[in-house]
Parts: structure tokens; C-alpha cells; sequence
């Protein structure tokens, strides 16, 4: 894997791990649901699965 693919997943970390920080996510903590499921469960599973797509797809394209 070349060097540039490995930033791109470091940056991905990064990002997520930003994203996911506390005061950030406490602006999805509402009484609010989406398809049954309070809002703050849906937005960090969201994230998450974002973040397992990104490193995927950066993983199966550039992947030597």
C-alpha cells in the first residue's frame, strides 16, 4: 500500500475520532427518534458504518 493510502485511513481516524468526541456528540443527545431509534444511537451506528465504508473503500481500490 502506498503511503498516500495510509494517510487517507489515518485521516479517517482522525476524523472519526473528532466526530465521535463528546462535546460533539452530545448535540444529537435529544429526545427525538428516527425509525423507532433515539437519534443519538442512529447518529453514532452512522458514523461508524461511514467510517468501516470509507476504510473499505479505500482498502479494495488501492490495495497492492
Amino acid at each position: 500500500m502506498k503511503k498516500r493510502h495510509e494517510q487517507k485511513l489515518i485521516i479517517n481516524s482522525i476524523a472519526v475520532f473528532i466526530i465521535l468526541n463528546i462535546p460533539l456528540i452530545f448535540i444529537f443527545n435529544s429526545d427525538k427518534s428516527v425509525f423507532g431509534i433515539p437519534i443519538f444511537y442512529f447518529a453514532v451506528f452512522c458514523v461508524w458504518a461511514i467510517s468501516i465504508l470509507i476504510s473499505y473503500v479505500v482498502l479494495k481500490r488501492h490495495y497492492e
